[in-house]
Formats: C-alpha cells, sequence, structure tokens
C-alpha cells in the first residue's frame, strides 16, 4: 500500500511536486484506458499526413502563382528542384482548364486546400479531444469506484480535498495531454521534419543556411526548460497556498464571522495573491523570453532568405521558403505551454494511479459469504470481542501507543448495553471495529459465533446499523434519504419508520411531505430533526444489530425527550450497542461497560456500578452536579 501523507506540509508537497514531461512509465499505465480507443487514436495519427499536404499545397500553389503568373519569371518557372519532381504526378492540378484565367484557377485551388486544411483540423481536433474525454471517463470511474472500495478508516488519514482533486483536476489534466500535450507535440516534430524536407527538397543549399539558426535554438530551449520548471513550481506552491487557504476559510466561515477575523483573513490572503502574482510574473518573464528567442530566430531566417535567394531564386521560391519557416517556428512559440500541459499531466498522472495503488486494509476473505451462512443458525445479533487489542499507528511491540487494551465482552441477541468513559477511552473505536471500518490488531469479534473477517462487507453492513452523532443527509428528497434507493424499502415502509421513530409530525407539515428536498448535509432541518431521519433511516434497512454513537449529545433537553422515544423504538428487538456522554440516557440499558485508558475497567447495570463507587460512580455524580447547578441557575434566573 502506498504510503499517505502524515501531515498537512506532507499533502501539501504533494499537490506541488512538479512530474517529468515525459514519463514513460505513466504513458503505458494510461495506455489500457486509451486501448479502447485505438482506431480512433489512429485515426488521428494518420491524419498528419493528409493535414501536413494540406498545409503545404497553398505554399505552393503561391510559388508557382508568383514565378508563372504575376512575376512572369521564366527562368524560375524552367528551373526543377528536387521537390517539383518529386510533385511531377500532381503537377498538373496547378494548369488550369480552357477558358479559365491561371489567377482564377490558382486562386479556386488555394481556397480549395485552405477549406481542406480547416476541415481536416476540425476532425483531427475532435477525435482527440473526444478520445481524450472518452478515455478520461474510464479513468474517473476506476478512480471514483477505487475511492469506494477503499475502508473507511483510510479516510481518516486523507484529506477529502485531494480525492476531490484526484477525481476531477488530475483526470481533467490528463485529459488535457491528449488535446494540447503528447499528441500534439507528436504532430508539430512530424509537421517541423516536413517543413525540413520540402525545404530541402526546393533548395538544399539555402535551407541548410536556414537552418543555421536552429542549433542555438535548441540550446536556448534547453535552458528554458530547466529555468521554466523552477517558475511552474513556484506558481502551484502559490496556488496550492490560496487553495487551502480559502477551503479553510469557507469551512470555518461561522467562526472566522463569530471572532471577527474578516480583517486578518483578508489581509493574510491578499498576501498569497499577490505572491501567486509574482510567481506568475516569474513564468511569464521566461514564456516572453522564450517568445522573443523564437520571433528574432525567425527575423534572422528571413534575412538570410532574402540575402542569399535574391537574384539566385524566384518570387515564389522565397515565398515558399519564408512561408514554410513561419510554420516551423510556431511549434517552438508554443513550447512553454506544451511543456507545462506535459508536467500537470505527468504529475496528475502519477498522483492518480499512486491512488489506484492504495490496497483497502479491510478485504473480504475468499469464501466469505459460505461462512457467514453458517453464522445464521441461532440467535441473531449475538455480539463477542475476545481480547481485542487496537492501534491506528499498527503494533510496535512495547511502544505501541494501544487505543483498546485486551478488551473482551459478550452482548447477548436483543441485549442492550451501553459504553461509557472518559474521553479517549476508546468507545468508538470498538463501534469502528464492530462496523470493521478497521481489523482488531490483536484478538477476535465474532457476531453469531462467527469472525467478523469471515463475513463479506456488505453482508455486515447489512445486519449491523450505525447512528453517528453527526447525521449525514445526502441532497435529495426525505423519502430517498430514508430509503437509500434500495427495493425493497418502499414508500409505505418509509412512511411505518419514520413514524415508529417519531419523525412523521415534522415530515408531514412540511409541503412537500416526503419528497420535501432536503439541502446539503440537511442543513434545512434542526440537530434533533436529522437524528430522527436516520433512526428511520436505520429502522428502514432492518439490521438486528444496532450502533449508536452519542446520539443525543448534540440536541437540546426538549427535543431530546422525543429522540429517545425514536431510540427506544430503534432498540426493540435488537442488540444494541450505545456510546453517550449523557449518563441519565443509558440507566435503562441492560449492562453498562466503563472503559478508561482503552481498558475494560467496570462493567454492571446502572445501581450495581452506583453501589460499586468506582469510575461511573465518579463521572454520573460529576455530570449530575454539574446538571444540578444548572438546573439551580435557571431557577434563580
Amino acid at each position: 500500500m502506498s504510503a499517505e501523507p502524515n501531515s498537512a506540509a506532507e499533502a501539501m508537497h504533494e499537490e506541488e511536486a512538479l512530474g517529468k514531461a515525459y514519463d514513460t512509465r505513466q504513458l503505458l499505465r494510461l495506455w489500457p484506458y486509451v486501448r479502447p480507443y485505438g482506431g480512433q487514436v489512429a485515426l488521428t495519427l494518420l491524419l498528419i499526413v493528409p493535414i501536413f499536404i494540406v498545409e503545404v499545397a497553398p505554399a505552393w500553389i503561391i510559388k508557382t502563382g508568383l514565378n508563372s503568373v504575376i512575376s512572369g519569371d521564366t527562368e524560375a518557372v524552367g528551373r526543377v528542384t528536387s521537390l517539383d519532381r518529386l510533385l511531377a504526378p500532381v503537377s498538373g492540378l496547378l494548369t488550369p482548364p480552357a477558358g479559365i484565367a491561371s489567377l482564377w484557377w490558382l486562386a479556386g485551388l488555394f481556397l480549395l486546400f485552405m477549406l481542406l486544411s480547416s476541415a481536416l483540423q476540425w476532425i483531427n481536433m475532435y477525435v482527440m479531444i473526444r478520445t481524450g474525454q472518452a478515455a478520461m471517463r474510464d479513468l474517473r470511474r476506476d478512480v471514483f469506484g477505487h475511492i469506494q472500495r477503499l475502508h473507511l478508516g483510510f479516510f481518516d488519514r486523507y484529506p477529502v480535498g485531494r480525492l476531490v482533486t484526484r477525481c476531477t483536476n488530475d483526470v481533467e489534466n490528463v485529459a488535457e495531454m491528449f488535446s494540447a500535450g503528447l499528441v500534439a507535440l507528436v504532430g508539430d516534430v512530424i509537421r517541423m521534419l516536413g517543413f525540413a524536407a520540402v525545404l530541402f527538397l526546393e533548395d538544399a543549399h539555402l535551407a541548410l543556411l536556414t537552418f543555421l539558426v536552429i542549433p542555438p535554438l535548441a540550446l536556448c530551449a534547453v535552458i528554458f526548460r530547466f529555468k521554466v520548471r523552477q517558475a511552474y513550481r513556484l506558481v502551484r506552491v502559490r496556488i496550492a497556498r490560496i487553495n487551502a487557504y480559502v477551503q479553510e476559510n469557507v469551512t470555518g466561515m461561522r467562526e472566522v464571522q463569530l471572532f471577527r477575523r474578516e480583517a486578518r483573513n483578508f489581509a493574510e490572503f491578499e498576501e498569497m495573491n499577490a505572491d501567486h502574482r509574482d510567481a506568475w510574473c516569474f513564468s511569464i518573464r521566461y514564456d516572453s523570453v522564450l517568445f522573443a528567442v523564437v520571433e528574432f530566430a525567425q527575423s534572422i531566417t528571413v534575412a538570410i532568405i532574402i540575402w542569399k535567394a535574391t537574384g539566385i531564386a524566384g518570387i515564389g521560391t522565397l515565398y515558399l521558403f519564408i512561408d514554410l519557416m513561419r510554420r516551423f517556428f510556431l511549434p517552438l512559440r508554443d513550447l512553454s505551454a506544451k511543456y507545462s500541459v506535459m508536467q500537470s499531466s505527468m504529475a496528475s498522472a502519477e498522483r492518480i494511479f499512486e491512488l489506484l495503488d492504495t490496497e483497502p486494509e479491510v478485504n473480504d476473505r475468499p469464501g466469505a459469504s459460505s461462512l457467514a451462512e453458517r453464522g445464521s443458525d441461532g440467535p441473531c445479533g449475538v455480539v463477542e470481542f475476545e481480547n481485542v487489542w487496537f492501534t491506528y499507528s499498527g503494533d510496535r511491540g512495547e511502544a505501541t501507543e494501544w487505543v483498546l487494551r485486551d478488551v473482551s465482552f459478550r452482548v447477548g441477541a436483543g441485549e442492550r448495553i451501553a459504553l461509557v468513559g472518559p474521553t479517549g477511552a476508546g468507545k468508538t473505536t470498538v463501534l469502528k471495529l464492530l462496523n470493521r471500518f478497521y481489523e482488531p490488531t490483536r484478538g477476535r469479534v465474532r457476531l453469531d459465533g462467527v469472525d467478523l473477517r469471515d463475513y463479506t462487507q456488505e453482508h455486515l453492513r447489512r445486519r449491523v446499523a450505525m447512528v453517528l452523532q453527526d447525521v449525514f443527509l445526502f441532497s435529495g428528497t426525505i423519502a430517498e434519504n430514508i430509503g437509500l434507493d434500495r427495493a425493497d424499502v418502499d414508500p409505505e415502509r418509509i412512511r411505518a419508520v419514520a413514524a415508529a421513530v417519531r419523525a412523521d409530525g415534522f415530515v408531514e407539515a412540511l409541503p412537500d411531505g416526503y419528497e420535501a428536498q432536503v439541502q446539503e448535509r440537511g442543513s434545512n432541518f434542526s440537530a434533533g430533526q436529522r437524528q430522527l431521519l436516520s433512526f428511520a433511516r436505520a429502522l428502514a434497512h432492518g439490521a438486528d444489530v444496532l450502533v449508536l454513537d452519542e446520539a443525543t449529545s448534540s440536541i437540546d433537553t426538549e427535543t431530546e425527550t422525543l429522540v429517545r422515544q425514536g431510540i427506544h423504538t430503534l432498540m426493540e428487538g435488537r442488540t444494541a450497542l450505545v456510546v453517550a456522554h449523557r449518563l441519565s440516557t443509558i440507566e435503562d440499558v441492560d449492562r453498562i461497560h466503563v472503559l478508561d485508558g482503552g481498558a475494560l475497567v467496570e462493567a454492571g447495570t446502572h445501581e450495581e456500578l452506583l453501589e460499586r463507587d468506582g469510575l461511573y460512580a465518579r463521572l454520573y455524580r460529576l455530570q449530575y452536579e454539574v446538571q444540578h447547578k444548572q438546573a439551580a441557575a435557571a431557577a434563580g434566573a
């Protein structure tokens, strides 16, 4: 498994990293996504030759027109070059039919080839971009599918923003390689070689003199490559910082406004924004230098052509050289843009495949389904923790920071237990292990006598329902959030479970009832309403083990009464494990397990633990005293 960053700084550095402009390994890994569209790729490559021909043809037509029609240079017309001999089979096209003036005929041919060039360019660009988008659609699908297969513990360490970037920006960067990167570079190289060949066939001596500027220009391009790499890296560093800062501020906008940090944050953003502008100016400086050097080199070639060809070659030959040399230098002007595209594409491909190479830490064992079926006989919902040790950082012997230490307990079918203890005692970790968000480092967790690792994850998640303190609701309707589009959860069942957990009151009061739209993360509902909807969702899916993690900690006392009624309905006939900080909400459970420092230190009923006068009794008295003081203060007010 690829290592994930252990800090925000490492995550930032990964985003800022620049890849090679050409990486064979990444291209080979991209090939399986391009291979299904091999015919389209072949078409774009085959189009390079006809595009080159129709691009050169207008210059040849004008050369002929200038020499034979406009200037009347009989010496130039009589001079036969290697290019003329090569094009002899099609040179008859330049001779007009009877009754049509040569100038009009050549003008018509010129227009025809220009139209053909535009059509072929359009076809080439359309096929190239369509191929890239189709291949990247498949890549994006695989990335998203892989993200969904990763164990939930992975998301505790991997920032959400980076995952979104992998599915969006990085995939788009790779797609851009098809339209403005590698394929365009291949076409440019072939065209430049073709232009050079045409010029040498026309006049080898003049072409040799003209191309004397190419070696120093190539040296400038190499220097540019090293210089501009640092410039682009600086730009990526600055934009990464801006993105992180904006994301943090938007996420924490409530705190920003509450503590009046707008002016300070704006000043910090202004500084980062100015740094980003300066980085771009640094990059633009190299782009402009390269552009100026290419323009200067092109001007020198024109001067050489005019100097050496005057009096030796016809005016048509002069035009042919000047036009084709102009076309030869055009790709060099765009070198910086193509270099940037290739670097971004290769870096994005590397990050995408690093994610795809990340193997889930929680996997289904071969034959897990059949083993799971064996545990279906007898009571359903028996949960057992057997000598469970767990750490998030890996077992390093005595130096390990254990979150759970040799935890063992059993929950019978239909029994309700509570997990209590100080913050960091390991309560929520117990629930995560029961859902197989993580695997125990040592020991085993069983459901109905079967090790959880012998269940498929799909089977286990259908049998264990989890209700969290922070309820997540999807955009869509209330009915869709309760049923989650499962075929076996029909509208009648949705209404029945909502009524069972007392959620029907506020739902039916809405104008659209169960078809009312849920805004992002359920922001148009109160915390208590979201909690009741989560109870309805858990009840609708028929799990026989229920897990509640701080389900009443963020709601007011009045709403808590309604929520507690929903909890009792939800627990009926199910094995239930409840984590709660409000000890008053778990007094009627069958047994309470007290965790401290990752170890199970006490177990018993509410009354038994109070009589024992241990950790639970101290926590209960402390909470009772706080509540008593709050009630007295409210009465005095």
